[in-house]
């Protein structure tokens, strides 16, 4: 930091001139200098002395507390790499050594008992001097310590394991670099325990809830006896919630690892005896769930869809274990009394309670004590969506809260709700993460694609609007930003994901382009084929580009491999454009995620943005722990057929066509 910093501690007061003529140009260069070394110099006197380190050494202070650990991959320093490879097989090891080393100590605390015990009966003088009765006890404590090295085979093997991962050699400084980019969570997870590094904003970790409840929480055992993943203190936190107070929604940012704490509370649910859960998700995240249960933890995972699902669940009754369905899949399954836990994935898809989904989620609500509901968007358009979940967990609980009239409404809701309601925000958790750059890239109309746009607002449609930017690929404007950005990330190596509404829109961009594309994934792909899709852009060597429909590819999948995201027109919700985005900028992440937003002037993507940042603002208010939003929610409060019907009559009214026509709604499916 340049000296002249000094002055804005100081307040202006400081004279920096005489420090800066002696070479002292830098605050480090203060920090580190005597006092003696400063007063003598001419014109430094004892009060800028004084006042000078004392601005050093706050400036320092700060920085200790707001210094984040992160490791950039493209700066590979010699420093760095040592640090990599003394971590390597701790990462290996995993959650597994602390789990040995305390199965350890209870072992060698118990044979400290017993050894001392055994001792007359260790040698025929000391069986001749020591009484019967010493003897009696020396041989029951013998046989306790034999049964004890007998019986103990888990113990063995899990100490001998761990031994084993901690003396294999160290890999070479590449190794330990190509592994870092491909769990980077595991060891941000390890650094940020090692070094006692935690967000700086207790309060924004546990979620803002009130001192009493986050002390019951923080009081909650956490069984880690099931459990292969280490937890960063938030998500300890966020699986602790879930088990003190049994019914809760989890609505974390996306990419905070959701998953993973409902895995470490059905991990410790079943350590402590309960042997049947249930996991409810959409199709498209099904196989991940049965992914990351089975690594995450030592529960048996089934899966309750498709051909298998008969003999799936049948085993799943008989055995025990965690079985995974789909929203879909569930109104044919009925409850279970010994289900302990139900845990619901994407739970904003239950949030009409008119809908055979909800219907079927309530009906297990009722039959399962604890049940977690996990979503980053609770809320989407309006308020009663939010209220509506929370209902499924615990009927009546706001009472007389009344919603959407002023702002003190928002804060009595927050408060209501604080006892089933737990977020956490990305920024304040998860410090490591590199930056999110957004990058709007404005296109004028060409001829082509003006004509298409001035004949769907003709039309009244409302959909062909939004794409009239690529009804002409061989003119599009915007068609042709999208092949220099995506050129660009081919030069640099880095892989790309195009998100569009419409697929006709991601067939035009998959012929525009020379890049290597996979994809696309979109409604109508098989749930296990999406996945497959996914790990092969992943596994792909350099530059790829993966195609994706928004509302597809922006729920449950995990796209850290991309740094670049292309979002080729606004959407309806603001949430499809966050999800999307959080599926690259998520814990893992080892780059900076440019994302480019195509948009066009003078059209229907204008006002678009303007009217979904009032939609934020709503969220804002009401389920996100923030200012509250200056608006009344009722201002924002919009559905897709209205804000369909407003765009169209102020387009018409803008570009001066004949006779206002009512929009065709039907066309906005």
């Amino acid at each position: 930091m340049p000296v002249s910093r000094l002055k804005d501690v100081a307040g202006g007061r400081l004279r920096i001139g005489a420090l800066q003529e002696a070479g002292y140009t830098t605050v480090l260069s203060v920090l580190e200098a005597t006092p003696y070394e400063l007063q003598k110099l001419p014109g430094v006197g004892q009060q800028t002395r004084w006042q000078a380190q004392r601005a050093a050494e706050s400036i320092a202070r700060a920085t200790r507390q707001s210094c984040t650990a992160h490791i950039d991959v493209d700066n590979r320093d010699a420093e760095t790499t040592r640090l990599l490879v003394a971590l390597y097989r701790l990462v290996a090891v995993g959650p597994e050594l602390p789990r040995a080393r305390r199965t350890a100590g209870a072992v060698v605390r118990r044979l400290n008992e017993l050894i001392p015990q055994a001792r007359p009966i260790s040698g025929w003088l000391r069986r001749i001097l020591s009484g019967s009765r010493r003897r009696t006890r020396a041989a029951q404590a013998a046989e306790q310590i034999a049964g004890l090295l007998a019986d103990e085979t888990e113990t063995r093997l899990l100490i001998t394991q761990a031994t084993t991962d901690l003396l294999r050699p160290s890999p070479d400084g590449t190794l330990a670099w190509i592994d870092f980019e491909i769990r980077a969570a595991d060891y941000y997870n390890l650094l940020a325990e090692l070094s006692a590094l935690a967000p700086s904003d207790r309060a924004a970790a546990e979620g803002f809830l009130p001192d009493d409840l986050a002390e019951r929480v923080r009081g909650q055992e956490l069984d880690d006896t099931l459990r292969r993943v280490s937890l960063r203190g938030y998500q300890a936190f966020g699986a602790r919630f879930a088990l003190a107070q049994r019914r809760v929604i989890l609505g974390d940012d996306m990419g905070l690892g959701k998953t993973i704490q409902a895995i470490a509370a059905l991990a410790h649910l079943h350590a402590r005896g309960t042997t049947h859960s249930l996991v409810v998700c959409p199709a498209s995240v099904l196989i991940n769930w049965l992914r990351e249960i089975e690594t995450r933890s030592s529960l048996k995972a089934y899966r309750l869809h498709g051909d298998e699902r008969p003999l799936a669940h049948v085993a799943w009754l008989e055995r025990g274990g965690v079985a995974v369905t789909t929203f879909d899949a569930l109104h044919t399954l009925n409850t279970v009394p010994q289900v302990g836990m139900l845990v619901v994935d994407e739970a904003h898809y239950v949030k009409n309670p008119q809908t055979r989904r909800s219907k079927a989620v309530a009906r297990w609500c009722q039959e399962v004590g604890t049940v977690l509901f996990m979503t980053g968007t609770p809320m989407e358009n309006r308020l009663e969506e939010f209220r509506a979940l929370v209902d499924h967990l615990q009927p009546g609980l706001f009472g007389q809260v009344e919603l959407g009239e002023t702002t003190d409404r928002a804060q009595e809701f927050r408060r209501a709700v604080a006892p089933v309601y737990l977020r956490r925000n990305q920024k304040d958790v998860v410090t490591e993460l590199p930056d999110l750059v957004h990058m709007d890239e404005w296109e004028e109309f060409s001829s082509a694609d003006a004509a298409a746009y001035r004949d769907a607002v003709k039309s009244g449609k409302f959909m062909a609007m939004r794409r009239a930017a690529y009804a002409v690929p061989e003119e599009s404007a915007k068609l042709e930003r999208l092949r220099e950005l995506v050129d660009k990330a081919a030069h640099a190596e880095l892989k790309v994901v195009v998100f569009s509404y419409f697929r006709d829109v991601l067939a035009a961009v998959g012929h525009a382009i020379d890049s290597p594309v996979h994809g696309p994934l979109s409604g109508d792909l098989e749930p296990g084929r999406r996945q497959e899709v996914v790990d092969a852009f992943t596994a792909a060597q350099g530059h790829a580009v993966l195609l994706a429909q928004i509302q597809t590819g922006g729920v449950g999948l995990n796209l850290q491999a991309a740094s670049v995201v292309i979002i080729c027109e606004p959407q309806v919700k603001p949430t499809l454009e966050s999800q999307a985005v959080a599926r690259a900028h998520r814990m893992g992440q080892v780059r900076r995620v440019q994302v480019h937003r195509l948009l066009t002037p003078d059209s229907m993507d204008e006002r678009l943005i303007e009217i979904m940042h009032g939609k934020a603002k709503l969220f804002d208010a009401y389920a996100r722990r923030s200012h509250l939003a200056e608006s009344t929610p009722d201002a924002v409060d919009i559905s897709d057929e209205k804000l369909a019907d407003r765009i169209v009559r102020e387009e018409r009214q803008r570009l001066t066509t004949a006779k206002p026509a009512v929009p065709n709604t039907n066309d906005l499916a």
